[in-house]
């Protein structure tokens, strides 16, 4: 059987296919396994509490209403129009953004957001006299997210830059860096200057790394992008008002230069599959013209669930209050955890801003990141390798890039503890036998 070129690819493993295998593997192992590596989101009680008595409400309204209602019909392609308005009175009532039902889309989920507009600013472009050009999107901030790297149809589709690394410290502490946008190379970029960049995308919060670009870094970048007439793509599936796994004091800023693009994944409804894009009229118009071609319509039931809460501003609270802190007390653990396992040796953690993961570099290590992963796996604990995170940069004499890798915090205490126990035991034979 005969694949097309864009088909082929799909027969070939790729990072974000063997993190997902690798996340049903381990949940149907029959012995225990230290899931460090997916993305899903803690199981957090009260959370699932709220969700629940949205769900009982819904349930109450009959085999005419409610649950039923959010599954048993189509919404329209741009996707549930009484979520879209909740969404609408939420962001001007706490932005003031002045956001009508125009600028607002849902897709199924936020891989599903960029697979849309990776393709829409990405690939190949015909100007009025029927030349063709191919544009890429520009990472001003590798590393970045695993699931951005297979998206393309055709095309090189990313270009990136090496971050600057600055060693700080947290909380009093030593043992942290942060990743800096190189301004300078970013700017001096040759396919930025000749027209090849069709947008700017970055995540913040930024998954794999937890780091947050500043305001001042955000400011610049949006700058940048009005300068070569492109859009700025901002993942916030992190960040700022739901899930708000951010700690820095920063600002949500958006205009109809910019494509905002949320999810529902990370304040605890993964399986609901719910992206949101806030952006300006004609995008929107174009992703919901996208959605009826390959979807016909979003789903729906993450909608139901998420409107009254929006609606009240329970979504806001439960986010603010419980799911923040949840996670800001996990990372704390974790670094303990670290601390003790592997305090001794050049061990670096990325400056804990966001998001459910820490990133963790071993200075030096003897071997790749990659083969760390394999020794992990076989001693029944998950992480994920850096290499994964550098969509559109050549990381072969960029040693950094194979020494670092993406933990999650989301797993309970008992086996966050049990599988940081097992990295440190495996790094600390590697250095040890390096000596």
């Amino acid at each position: 059987m005969k694949f097309s070129k864009y088909g082929q690819q799909f027969t070939k493993t790729s990072a974000i296919s063997q993190l997902m295998d690798d996340l049903g593997d381990a949940l149907k192992s029959p012995t225990p396994v230290n899931m460090l590596g997916g993305g899903n989101p803690a199981r957090i009680d009260k959370v699932n509490e709220a969700y629940f008595e949205v769900y009982k409400s819904l349930e109450q309204g009959g085999i005419d209403g409610g649950a039923i209602e959010s599954v048993g019909n189509y919404s329209n392609p741009q996707g549930d129009a009484k979520f879209i308005d909740a969404l609408v009175a939420f962001f001007n009532r706490h932005y003031d953004w002045n956001l009508s039902t125009e600028n607002i889309v849902l897709t199924n989920g936020s891989q599903n957001a960029f697979f849309y507009l990776f393709n829409l600013f990405g690939g190949q472009f015909e100007d009025e006299n029927g030349d063709i050009s191919t544009k890429s999107i520009l990472l001003p901030l590798a590393p970045e997210y695993i699931g951005y790297s297979d998206v393309h149809i055709d095309g090189k589709h990313f270009i990136a830059i090496k971050p600057e690394i600055e060693e700080v410290e947290h909380e009093g502490e030593t043992g942290f860096f942060k990743y800096k946008v190189d301004f300078e190379a970013l700017e001096n970029l040759p396919a930025l200057k000749n027209g090849e960049i069709g947008a700017i995308c970055c995540s913040r919060p930024t998954n794999p790394t937890g780091n947050v670009l500043t305001d001042e870094e955000m400011a610049h970048l949006s700058r940048i992008a009005k300068q070569y007439e492109v859009p700025l793509i901002i993942d916030n599936a992190y960040g700022e008002p739901f899930p708000n796994i951010i700690y820095p004091d920063v600002n949500l800023n958006w205009d109809e230069n910019t494509i905002l693009c949320f999810s529902l994944s990370k304040i605890g409804l993964p399986g609901a599959r719910t992206g949101i894009i806030i952006a300006a009229p004609e995008v929107v118009k174009t992703v919901s013209a996208m959605n009826a071609v390959v979807n016909l319509a979003p789903t729906r039931f993450g909608a139901a669930i998420a409107t009254p809460l929006l609606n009240d501003d329970s979504l806001k609270q439960l986010c603010d209050d419980t799911i923040q802190p949840f996670y800001a007390q996990k990372a704390k653990k974790a670094i303990a955890h670290i601390k003790e396992e592997m305090g001794e040796y050049p061990v670096l953690v990325h400056k804990p801003e966001g998001a459910i993961f820490l990133w963790v570099w071993f200075k030096d290590l003897p071997i790749s990141t990659t083969e760390l992963y394999d020794r992990l796996k076989q001693k029944a604990t998950l992480i994920v390798p850096s290499e994964h995170f550098y969509p559109g940069l050549d990381t072969t004499d960029y040693p950094h890039a194979h020494q670092c890798i993406r933990m999650s915090i989301a797993a309970s205490d008992e086996t966050l503890e049990a599988g940081i126990k097992v990295i440190g035991e495996v790094v600390r034979e590697l250095y040890d036998a390096q000596a």
